[in-house]
């Protein structure tokens, strides 16, 4: 595996900013290692962070370059700060930057697959909820999404938190208005539409603090006709589970070899 820290221009976000990338390589002396690459260009999970995080994190805190060494998938984990993979109210245009310009910017820079059914989001905590929105606004770029440990219902954490500064910054004072930011909406949006759908996984330990939204986000899930799993279990909102899960996650994606 190439393991790379792109540093990199936004015009959207209109600053510098970073991602972390792992690309495959083909291997055949590697002590301890099995590599694989597919043949032509690489089939990509993008792979988002939780609220207090960074672009780098998953790679820190879990083993995500070891896991995805055999599958030849190419990995690419974004920086967006506190955004809420939104486009805030005052802030940045971060679900622009997510959801147009870093997909076209990563594939100039990389050999990367611009076919449906060879990309897939996924994320935790607040990347959960930016997995499931990139899939359900833009199904027809992601063939599969995950979600561990999402905050689900995305207008709701902040502002729970009395007084908490991030909220208005996001959502500014009427997060009933942005429909598009709310996965609720949004799944009633994609159950009345034609065209392609993603496959959705959804998991959360039973522990978290967030399990009550990931609760009412299942209940919705069941009633739409998406190809659509669900797992529970023992768990709260910490790294063990999550480096756990996301190898679950690995074995559940559509991938040519999981076929």
């Amino acid at each position: 595996m190439a393991l790379i820290q792109c540093h990199f221009f936004s015009d959207v976000l209109q600053l510098s900013t970073t991602m972390t990338v792992i690309l495959p390589q083909q291997t055949q002396h590697q002590i301890g290692m099995q590599n694989n690459r597919l043949e032509g260009k690489h089939p990509t999970l993008y792979l988002l962070h939780g609220l207090s995080d960074d672009d780098s994190i998953w790679l820190r805190r879990t083993s995500i370059e070891r896991y995805v060494a055999t599958t030849g998938l190419a990995v690419v984990m974004p920086q967006v700060h506190r955004s809420f993979y939104t486009d805030m109210a005052y802030g940045n245009r971060y679900w622009t930057f997510i959801s147009e310009e870093l997909p076209a910017i990563a594939r100039s820079f990389f050999p990367l697959s611009a076919d449906r059914e060879d990309n897939f989001v996924a994320g935790l905590s607040m990347g959960g909820y930016g997995a499931m929105k990139l899939a359900l606004r833009k199904p027809e770029c992601f063939a599969a999404a995950a979600s561990l440990s999402g905050a689900m219902n995305g207008l709701k954490p902040l502002e729970d938190l009395a007084g908490h500064p991030d909220y208005k910054l996001i959502y500014g004072d009427h997060p009933q208005k942005n429909k598009e930011d709310d996965l609720f909406w949004l799944l009633e949006q994609i159950g009345q539409t034609e065209g392609p759908k993603p496959m959705l996984y959804q998991c959360c330990g039973t522990e978290d603090f967030l399990y009550d939204d990931n609760v009412q986000f299942r209940n919705a899930c069941k009633q739409t006709n998406l190809d659509y799993t669900y797992e529970e279990g023992p768990g709260s909102h910490e790294w063990g589970y999550w480096d756990a899960k996301i190898q679950d996650v690995l074995a559940w994606l559509p991938l040519k070899g999981n076929k």
